[in-house]
């Protein structure tokens, strides 16, 4: 056992033998409240194993993964893996109420996955409520042993989790928040690796990301924020982007990285300089007039042997509208399409969908303004079931869910001009049903309902191939003949640009029940979501696992 790979793990004993394809990896999260000391505010927060990030978990491709999750706090709580595949495990996917009931208080449950044919890094994080706000931590999946990176190998690693802190309770914060059917209170600061940085009341001098003169060092980069999208850069260096999503990309050096919740980034980043330190910084994106927290959260990069005196070299931060250093960045990914490594993307589609991604307002009796903000694709706020749909799908159990979610928008309208007059959205449980191995291709389409936004969009059991994107409304005549179907970007979690559109292509090569939604925390809450059900193919291999016997109950 190579214990050097679980460095800030509690790690229960390997009592199962070697898997098929890799070793069967343990670990145990207990999730428990914990006060912090770094964050310039005292209070308890819910932690796993008492961190904040929470620890890493570490494991190599084709790897068997098995976390046993007790619950000591009195929320219910999941856990998702976002980006592995769960290949026919969806049982252990995490979100709530849609492939498992929660884990109750004083309940436990082992989430049981094989890392089948993956590798880079992605994360996991609390998939109820708003709990991933503190509720989050890295998953590094190192390559089998005696494969190479496919890029210079560095000469160590670095793990640099993004993320949001809150003064408050962020489980009060969005519940007064759907009480009064109106927006939450935006974050108080932004952190790295769970340290904000200086910000009004708060003497914490950041996170200090320690390097040594002519070395190369690969920062597995990991957005975990709540509802921001950030930029991250550091004074004088450039980042060489090697990884998203954990998919290798061509490499390319740039200044700047864009980073929406959910994704990640590798980057290669070489200590060229002699010594001193230098200012490490991640800043909000938004443009457009939506409130987001504007707080930059600061760090630094030290050399060692470099006095604690010596001056901080700065950097510019790009303005929180910065439009092209967004697209600087994601014009510039594709993927690496090599001969171990290809691009397979879908050529011939089975099911051709337009979702349009919108915020409206519905009535509400009970709240403030006598309405309330919600969230939908094609015009249906996503209700959340009492059960889990994975269940009733499995065993047959009628009235949780219908299958007619529209595969089109119910209504056409200028989607990116004029909003319509009626911005109410239509409620329901609804999901669209997928043959096993059919191709998919999907065009989300940003709409200017209450106000245009990007928004970064997760889907589960699946990486996807982002083929084609642009501003105003998709047009399927013209825009299609400008695809990208040599060499796309590989990802899970996809940013839909403000007034635009992104057409993104997968196999449903993956039996399941399979959650699409907006990784806003926010807009999730208000419905922006939905749900694929793809049905079991030919014999035991092409079928959804039995359900565990420790499934949680409802």
């Amino acid at each position: 056992m190579e214990r050097w790979w679980f460095p800030a793990m509690l790690v229960v004993a390997l009592m199962l033998p070697a898997a098929a394809k890799g070793l069967a990896r343990h670990y145990k999260f207990s999730v428990v409240m914990k006060n912090t000391t770094k964050l310039c505010a005292s209070k308890p927060i819910v932690t796993v194993n008492g961190k904040f990030p929470g620890p890493t978990l570490y494991a190599r491709e084709d790897d068997t993964v098995l976390v046993q999750v007790v619950n000591h706090v009195s929320y219910n709580v999941t856990i998702h893996w976002h980006g592995v595949r769960q290949l026919r495990t969806c049982w252990s996917d995490g979100p709530a109420y849609i492939t498992q009931c929660p884990i109750r208080p004083g309940q436990s449950y082992v989430y049981n996955f094989t890392l089948t044919g993956q590798r880079g890094t992605l994360l996991w994080h609390a998939h109820i409520t708003w709990l991933r706000s503190t509720l989050h931590g890295a998953i590094v999946i190192l390559p089998k042993r005696g494969v190479p990176y496919p890029f210079p190998k560095p000469s160590k690693e670095k793990i640099i989790i993004l993320g949001e802190w809150w003064k408050a309770d962020t489980e009060l914060v969005i519940s007064q928040s759907v009480q009064s059917g109106l927006p939450p209170n935006i974050s108080d600061a932004h952190t790295i690796n769970g340290h904000p940085g200086p910000f009004p009341s708060c003497s914490s001098q950041g996170y200090t990301l320690h390097v040594e003169s002519g070395k190369t060092y690969l920062l597995r980069i990991v957005n975990a924020a709540v509802n921001d999208e950030l930029f991250f850069k550091i004074a004088g260096h450039n980042l060489t982007v090697v990884e998203v999503d954990a998919s290798y990309t061509k490499p390319f050096s740039i200044d700047t990285i864009f980073i929406a919740p959910g994704q990640t980034t590798n980057v290669l980043l070489a200590a060229h300089q002699s010594g001193g330190t230098y200012l490490m910084a991640i800043s909000p994106f938004m443009d457009t007039i939506v409130g987001v927290d504007n707080l930059t959260a600061t760090g630094i990069m030290q050399y060692s042997g470099t006095h604690v005196s010596t001056a901080t070299v700065r950097a510019s931060i790009p303005a929180i509208n910065a439009t092209s250093v967004e697209f600087s960045f994601i014009n510039s990914l594709q993927s690496l399409n090599s001969k171990r490594y290809p691009a397979n993307v879908p050529l011939a589609i089975d099911h051709s969908l337009l979702f349009t991604m919108s915020v409206g307002v519905n009535p509400c009796s009970t709240c403030v303004n006598g309405s309330k903000l919600v969230a939908a694709l094609n015009n249906v706020s996503f209700v959340m079931p009492s059960t889990d749909i994975l269940e009733a799908h499995y065993h047959k159990i009628r009235g949780v869910y219908t299958d007619n979610f529209p595969g089109n928008p119910p209504m056409t309208f200028n989607y990116t001009g004029t909003p319509p007059s009626n911005m109410q959205t239509m409620n329901g449980t609804r999901v669209y049903k997928l043959a096993y191995n059919s191709t998919v291709q999907i065009v989300l389409q940003g709409t200017s309902i209450i106000a245009p936004e990007n928004h970064p969009t997760h889907l589960h059991g699946f990486n996807f191939f982002a083929v084609g994107k642009g501003l105003g409304n998709y047009d399927p005549n013209k825009d299609p003949k400008n695809f990208n179907l040599v060499d796309p970007v590989e990802r899970n979690t996809i940013g839909v640009p403000t007034g635009g559109w992104t057409a993104i292509r997968f196999r449903a090569d993956n039996p399941g029940v399979w959650f699409l939604h907006c990784h806003l925390e926010v807009h999730t809450t208000w419905g922006l979501k939905m749900v694929f059900i793809v049905e079991d193919g030919d014999g035991p291999s092409e079928s959804l696992l039995p359900p565990p016997s420790d499934l949680p109950k409802c």
